[in-house]
């Protein structure tokens, strides 16, 4: 029997990662793990400060594990995680200029088969103090992507709205499926 494969969804804000990671956990039967990063901003109503950020890191790791647990338990083929502690280190490095948390989001990264990455070609909005703005979701795109280019980790761009979205991401997840049984 194969062991889950975790399944990363990136992208800067507003880029339907949510919707996706729900849609592909129902189609494939599979758990998704939400972001904790909006689970903590809502709890203490407001954003996190420098200091709370490897907090915001480990505490995503921790829900991903528990995640790979669950779907190992009921054979589920695939783990679904909305943001990772990539995405963390990447907005600690982009709201307070640290880069203290990339060797271990690095780290983190590793046990992902793949990562895909939401293109800004959805409508931004607003969402209170969770979200910084339209200006911001460039940047976010190109750190991450140089971000997982710099690990070697196999990646995959998803664009379209909606359903075209959602089908493009099971492309990207059935042709990883194939290579592993492939390889």
């Amino acid at each position: 029997m194969n062991s889950p494969k975790m399944i990363a969804i990136l992208g800067a804000e507003s880029t339907g990662k949510t919707s996706l990671a729900r849609a592909l956990a129902q189609e494939f039967h599979s758990p998704w793990v939400p972001e904790y990063l909006r689970l903590f901003c809502e709890n203490n109503k407001r954003t996190p400060r420098r200091e709370e950020q490897s907090l915001i890191l480990e505490t995503q790791a921790i829900h991903e594990r528990a995640a790979l647990v669950e779907a190992t338990r009921t054979h589920a083929p695939f783990v679904f995680c909305d943001a990772t502690p990539l995405t963390t280190a990447i907005y600690s490095d982009y709201v307070f200029g640290d880069t203290a948390l990339y060797d271990r989001a690095r780290e983190l990264h590793a046990r992902f088969a793949h990562s895909l990455l939401l293109a800004n070609d959805l409508a931004w909005i607003a969402d209170g103090f969770f979200r910084d703005g339209v200006h911001v979701r460039a940047r976010i795109f190109e750190m991450i992507e140089r971000a997982l280019q710099a690990t070697d980790a196999s990646f995959s761009i998803i664009k379209g709205d909606g359903h075209t979205r959602t089908l493009a991401a099971m492309h990207a997840i059935d042709a990883l499926a194939k290579r592993s049984t492939l390889g």
